[in-house]
Protein backbone atom coordinates (compact mmCIF):
# COMPACT_ATOMS: atom_id res chain seq x y z
CA UNK A 1 0.00 0.00 0.00
CA UNK A 2 1.54 3.28 -1.03
CA UNK A 3 2.53 5.87 2.15
CA UNK A 4 0.12 8.53 2.40
CA UNK A 5 1.24 11.82 3.49
CA UNK A 6 -0.42 12.97 6.75
CA UNK A 7 -2.79 15.69 6.79
CA UNK A 8 -1.21 18.81 8.34
CA UNK A 9 -4.21 20.51 9.61
CA UNK A 10 -7.29 20.37 12.06
CA UNK A 11 -9.63 22.56 10.93
CA UNK A 12 -12.71 24.39 13.04
CA UNK A 13 -13.65 26.22 9.44
CA UNK A 14 -13.82 23.53 6.54
CA UNK A 15 -13.70 24.75 2.94
CA UNK A 16 -16.96 25.05 1.65
CA UNK A 17 -16.37 21.68 -1.14
CA UNK A 18 -14.78 18.93 1.87
CA UNK A 19 -16.73 15.92 2.08
CA UNK A 20 -18.12 15.03 5.57
CA UNK A 21 -17.94 11.83 7.65
CA UNK A 22 -20.02 11.89 10.63
CA UNK A 23 -19.22 10.19 13.89
CA UNK A 24 -21.84 8.09 15.22
CA UNK A 25 -22.97 10.53 17.82
CA UNK A 26 -23.24 13.22 15.98
CA UNK A 27 -25.15 11.41 13.39
CA UNK A 28 -27.41 10.27 16.09
CA UNK A 29 -27.96 13.88 17.30
CA UNK A 30 -28.73 15.30 13.82
CA UNK A 31 -30.96 11.96 13.08
CA UNK A 32 -32.75 12.24 16.68
CA UNK A 33 -32.95 16.41 16.41
CA UNK A 34 -31.18 17.07 19.74
CA UNK A 35 -30.30 20.83 20.21
CA UNK A 36 -27.38 22.47 21.66
CA UNK A 37 -25.19 20.09 20.97
CA UNK A 38 -23.54 21.45 17.41
CA UNK A 39 -22.37 24.80 17.02
CA UNK A 40 -24.14 27.24 14.39
CA UNK A 41 -21.04 27.34 11.94
CA UNK A 42 -20.73 23.73 12.65
CA UNK A 43 -24.04 23.27 11.79
CA UNK A 44 -24.20 25.31 8.69
CA UNK A 45 -20.98 23.89 7.09
CA UNK A 46 -23.19 19.94 8.25
CA UNK A 47 -26.24 21.35 5.93
CA UNK A 48 -23.66 23.16 3.17
CA UNK A 49 -22.25 19.36 2.72
CA UNK A 50 -25.81 18.03 2.51
CA UNK A 51 -26.88 20.59 0.16
CA UNK A 52 -23.62 19.35 -2.10
CA UNK A 53 -24.46 15.72 -1.45
CA UNK A 54 -20.96 15.43 0.19
CA UNK A 55 -22.10 14.37 3.64
CA UNK A 56 -21.50 10.82 4.80
CA UNK A 57 -22.22 8.12 7.62
CA UNK A 58 -20.52 5.20 7.58
CA UNK A 59 -22.16 1.84 8.08
CA UNK A 60 -19.80 1.13 10.77
CA UNK A 61 -21.94 3.94 12.58
CA UNK A 62 -25.02 1.98 11.66
CA UNK A 63 -23.23 -1.33 13.55
CA UNK A 64 -22.58 0.90 16.29
CA UNK A 65 -26.19 2.63 16.62
CA UNK A 66 -27.09 -1.07 16.99
CA UNK A 67 -25.09 -2.56 19.31
CA UNK A 68 -25.76 0.26 21.44
CA UNK A 69 -29.55 0.45 21.04
CA UNK A 70 -29.22 -3.61 21.85
CA UNK A 71 -26.84 -2.82 24.91
CA UNK A 72 -29.72 -0.36 26.11
CA UNK A 73 -27.23 2.54 26.39
CA UNK A 74 -29.43 4.35 24.16
CA UNK A 75 -32.68 4.77 23.44
CA UNK A 76 -34.59 4.97 19.83
CA UNK A 77 -38.00 6.45 19.13
CA UNK A 78 -38.66 3.84 17.18
CA UNK A 79 -37.31 0.22 16.51
CA UNK A 80 -33.65 -0.22 15.39
CA UNK A 81 -34.55 -0.80 11.81
CA UNK A 82 -36.87 1.17 11.25
CA UNK A 83 -34.61 3.86 13.33
CA UNK A 84 -32.14 3.42 10.46
CA UNK A 85 -33.70 3.43 7.28
CA UNK A 86 -35.59 7.13 8.40
CA UNK A 87 -32.10 8.17 9.21
CA UNK A 88 -30.94 7.04 6.08
CA UNK A 89 -33.49 7.62 4.03
CA UNK A 90 -32.31 11.56 4.25
CA UNK A 91 -31.02 12.17 0.79
CA UNK A 92 -28.67 14.59 2.10
CA UNK A 93 -26.56 11.69 3.45
CA UNK A 94 -24.58 8.80 1.75
CA UNK A 95 -23.89 5.75 3.12
CA UNK A 96 -20.15 4.82 2.67
CA UNK A 97 -19.66 1.04 3.00
CA UNK A 98 -16.42 -1.21 4.28
CA UNK A 99 -15.98 -2.26 -0.01
CA UNK A 100 -12.50 -1.23 -0.02
CA UNK A 101 -9.84 -3.04 1.36
CA UNK A 102 -7.55 0.01 2.02
CA UNK A 103 -10.13 1.44 5.02
CA UNK A 104 -9.74 -2.02 6.41
CA UNK A 105 -6.56 -1.99 6.33
CA UNK A 106 -5.42 1.36 7.16
CA UNK A 107 -7.64 1.14 10.39
CA UNK A 108 -5.08 -1.46 11.77
CA UNK A 109 -2.10 -0.04 10.29
CA UNK A 110 -2.82 4.17 11.71
CA UNK A 111 0.19 6.28 12.14
CA UNK A 112 1.59 6.55 15.15
CA UNK A 113 -0.23 5.79 18.39
CA UNK A 114 -4.21 5.48 18.39
CA UNK A 115 -6.92 3.28 20.82
CA UNK A 116 -7.77 -0.01 19.86
CA UNK A 117 -11.75 0.93 19.66
CA UNK A 118 -12.40 -0.42 15.66
CA UNK A 119 -15.40 1.53 15.24
CA UNK A 120 -13.20 4.71 15.90
CA UNK A 121 -10.27 3.34 14.04
CA UNK A 122 -12.59 2.17 10.63
CA UNK A 123 -14.21 5.82 11.21
CA UNK A 124 -10.72 7.35 11.19
CA UNK A 125 -9.43 5.20 8.49
CA UNK A 126 -12.35 5.85 5.93
CA UNK A 127 -12.43 9.72 6.55
CA UNK A 128 -8.69 9.11 5.30
CA UNK A 129 -9.21 6.84 2.44
CA UNK A 130 -12.11 9.92 1.30
CA UNK A 131 -10.07 12.60 2.11
CA UNK A 132 -12.87 13.86 4.37
CA UNK A 133 -13.08 16.02 7.33
CA UNK A 134 -14.66 13.95 10.53
CA UNK A 135 -17.04 15.52 12.06
CA UNK A 136 -16.58 14.54 16.05
CA UNK A 137 -16.53 15.51 19.37
CA UNK A 138 -14.49 12.70 20.90
CA UNK A 139 -11.66 14.21 21.94
CA UNK A 140 -9.30 10.97 21.43
CA UNK A 141 -9.77 11.86 17.80
CA UNK A 142 -9.52 15.57 18.04
CA UNK A 143 -6.32 14.99 19.48
CA UNK A 144 -5.16 12.78 17.62
CA UNK A 145 -6.04 14.88 14.75
CA UNK A 146 -3.88 17.11 16.06
CA UNK A 147 -0.89 14.56 14.90
CA UNK A 148 -2.26 15.92 11.31
CA UNK A 149 -3.03 12.18 10.10
CA UNK A 150 -6.86 13.29 9.93
CA UNK A 151 -8.97 16.33 9.41
CA UNK A 152 -11.43 16.97 11.84
CA UNK A 153 -14.37 19.08 12.50
CA UNK A 154 -15.78 19.33 16.33
CA UNK A 155 -18.90 20.54 16.96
Amino acid sequence: MPERSPISWQSPAVRAESSLLLDTHIWLWLACGVQGKIRPAALRTIEQAGQRRTLFVSIISVGEISLLESKQRIALPMPTQKWVARALGNPEIKLIGLDDPEIVLDSCHLPEKFHADPADRFLIATARARNATLVTADQRILDYSKLGHVKTLAP
